[in-house]
């Protein structure tokens, strides 16, 4: 007898085939280490707006309505220089210092308001100044007036803001640390009386706008 499984011929085992991952290597190179992700900044806050710094307070009493020109509130500010334009310094320690702006007689008024703007932001307070005109009235002082003499003389002696008066009443005014002088018109007898006038209310400083050639000789006059 023989052995079946003699006539069966042997087969080798086939090797087994193992499958590798796809792709890249994982792992890092040799001695290296994967870089650590550093955060994005984000964006900085935007600070807010400041408040607004207080306004100057008004006059007080009734209200009344608002004269033609009349001045706005004006916020604080850093000290500036003195209004430009050649200055000419009095000599005299007793008497005020003096400085022209040169200005025609239609600018004279514009100028004079110039100044007072920048002795309000510069730290003066209102009651500091006054303003005198030698040809037509100020906006301001004749809206007062049209409310009587009285009412605006009533203006002058409260002394908590800015008074303007002509030539032919500044001598009823008191001194102020500051004047103010528009040479805006008028007869050179007004021009004589409002410089004059002007420099013995002056207490610290003279300003004046208008013709230099009209002013150094009534200012020559009066020292």
């Amino acid at each position: 007898m023989f052995d079946k499984n003699q006539l069966m011929p042997l087969i080798p085992e086939e090797p087994q085939i193992h499958e590798k991952a796809q792709g890249p290597r994982a792992t890092p190179a040799s001695g290296r280490t994967a870089p650590t992700p550093r955060p994005v900044p984000g964006p900085r806050p935007v600070p807010g707006p400041r408040p607004a710094a207080p306004p100057r307070p008004g006059r007080p009493g009734p209200l009344r309505p608002t004269p033609p020109a009349q001045r706005t509130s004006r916020d604080a500010a850093p000290a500036k220089p003195g209004p430009s334009g050649p200055a000419t310094p009095a000599a005299t320690p007793a008497g005020p210092q003096i400085q022209l702006i040169p200005a025609s007689p239609e600018g004279a008024l514009d100028a004079a308001e110039e100044a007072v703007d920048l002795l309000l932001d510069s730290g003066r307070t209102p009651g500091d100044v006054l303003v005198v005109t030698t040809g037509e009235p100020h906006p301001w002082a004749a809206h007062e007036l049209s409310f009587g003499d009285a009412a605006y003389w009533a203006q002058h002696d409260a002394g908590d803001d800015v008074f303007y008066a002509d030539a032919a009443v500044v001598e009823r005014a008191a001194a102020r640390p500051v004047v103010v002088v528009a040479l805006n018109g008028g007869p050179e007898s007004a021009v004589v009386t409002a410089l004059s006038a002007a420099r013995s209310r002056a207490g610290a400083l003279l300003i004046v706008c208008g013709d230099p050639q009209r002013i150094n000789p009534v200012l020559d006059a009066s020292a």
